[in-house]
């Protein structure tokens, strides 16, 4: 069975696209999200990930890594893109950061392939997602899952699933300038 570096965002993403991929990979998710904020907000998403991982009746078994929390990095990057639209270069370069962190410990790690949950949500562009882990599939030298997980009523399922697990769902992406709040 190959094994998968998968990111979260959080755990109603993960939900879905953990329960459609864990019966063909070895997963680890790996909690990164320097964009969060506050940091309350952050420590939430990620009890809820814990949460996920202990009800879902998954056929595989899922570790659970964290990144550190550099909302600082985060910060630096975004002030300059402030008046960027959702969707725009801020959450372009959000991905690319989240991405690249996902690809370095896939690597350093020994995993087969890795991939975002990030593409199962209706506000982010699957093809921008596959762009930027195609690019880093190459540039490290490890395979990228390409995806839209959306498509075949994963968003849908997705909500039926934090209902089931009585999942915190958040009103926005994460960065305080994100159009979703």
């Amino acid at each position: 069975m190959s094994s998968l570096m998968l990111h979260c965002c959080c755990a109603p993403c993960a939900s879905y696209v953990l329960e459609y991929l864990s019966p063909d990979y070895e997963i680890t998710v790996l909690y990164y999200n320097p964009n969060i904020q506050p940091r309350e907000e952050y420590d939430k998403r990620a009890a809820e990930l814990e949460k996920l991982l202990t009800l879902a009746a998954l056929p595989n078994r899922v570790d659970l890594v964290f990144g550190d929390y550099d909302s600082d990095k985060f910060k630096a990057f975004s002030a300059p893109l402030a008046d960027e639209p959702e969707g725009g270069l801020r959450c372009r370069m959000c991905f690319e950061m989240r991405l690249r962190e996902t690809a370095r410990r896939a690597k350093d790690g020994g995993f087969d392939y890795f991939t975002t949950t990030l593409s199962v949500s209706p506000y982010k562009n699957a093809a921008t997602l596959n762009e930027i882990g195609g690019g880093l599939e190459w540039e490290y030298g490890i395979g990228y899952l390409h995806s839209d997980f959306k498509k075949r009523e994963g968003y849908k399922r997705s909500i039926d699933l934090s209902k089931q697990y009585g999942l915190y769902r958040q009103a926005y992406c994460g960065c305080r300038r994100s159009g979703l709040r």
